[in-house]
């Protein structure tokens, strides 16, 4: 295909719609259908608002817009490239995160309760001074708790010199370097020995059969920040048994585990995990108390 087979971004979004149905993309970083997917594309090469697609899908492009958004249909096609590493942008809800090949792409449901305070577990938000947030990727979650609990301090940590390299720009980005510290650290190896109100993680829970099935998309993402282990438990379990010395009297442990609940009720037969619902439903994120955790 040249430019010249190409006038409007009508033409483009129909176009990379057949091509990314045609190669049976997988979409799992943003979108979830090659339309939207298309259309975000395309409206960010051109820098055009994101949520404007109407106004401009008779628009008239100049060769060079057409070429530019050409190459990216075709890399991601080709390459199987998600979109958020071809414009170097995530999004959580409201909040935008730069994010490129060192972090897996943002995607979490605990990042849906952060807003709601993750109520009514934690009755008083302003009483929270202290978060520890575990394997932080592009340090998204602890944006957002900063923004939810006003109080506290936010540790951030990841084994990953590269994603913390990330997260410190997305930090920055959003002004918390005051709030938020980044550790490099094996779980809570290299963590200050303090308590803390939360800890919080979205930690590597792929199961070994899942990883060997990833669509080639989940492939481009760094593989340490998805695998498991065996039943994907490997580093849940770490993060479970080191808690609760690191909990405040009344603190609470969030843990999102995926597709994992089965392989996670295996994993802890002693506790009484409490599901917390989220838009897929009440198997993804599961809390523990620090008084649970203390009798275990």
């Amino acid at each position: 295909m040249t430019p010249n087979n190409f006038t409007t971004v009508r033409d483009l979004l129909r176009y990379a719609v057949t091509r990314f149905n045609t190669a049976n993309l997988f979409f799992g970083h943003g979108s979830n259908n090659a339309f939207d997917e298309a259309a975000y594309l395309i409206l960010h090469t051109l820098k055009l608002p994101l949520d404007k697609l109407e106004p401009f899908l008779d628009a008239h492009l100049l060769p060079n817009e057409t070429t530019q958004v050409l190459q990216v249909i075709e890399r991601r096609t080709s390459e199987r490239v998600p979109a958020a590493y071809l414009t170097n942008e995530a999004w959580l809800g409201d909040y935008r995160f730069y994010v490129d090949e060192r972090v897996i792409v943002p995607r979490s449901f605990i990042a849906e309760l952060i807003p709601e305070q993750f109520s009514p577990w934690v009755e008083d938000a302003e009483s929270v001074t202290s978060i520890l947030e575990l394997c932080t990727g592009s340090g998204c979650l602890p944006i957002m708790l900063a923004d939810a609990f006003p109080n506290a301090q936010v540790d951030a940590v990841d084994i990953s010199a590269d994603a913390l390299e990330v997260a410190r720009r997305n930090v920055a980005d959003y002004a918390l370097e005051d709030r938020i510290s980044l550790i490099q650290s094996d779980l809570y190896d290299s963590v200050p020995k303090k308590k803390y109100d939360l800890i919080v993680t979205n930690p590597p829970y792929v199961n070994a059969g899942s990883m060997s099935k990833l669509p080639e998309e989940y492939r481009r993402e760094p593989q340490i920040a998805l695998a498991g282990g065996d039943d994907g438990m490997d580093l849940v379990r770490k993060i479970v048994a080191g808690a609760a010395e690191r909990l405040t009297q009344n603190g609470v442990l969030i843990v999102e585990i995926g597709n994992e609940r089965a392989f996670a009720e295996a994993a802890f037969p002693e506790l009484e995990l409490t599901w917390v619902s989220t838009s897929a439903g009440d198997d993804m994120v599961f809390l523990l108390t620090a008084d649970q955790l203390k009798k275990q």
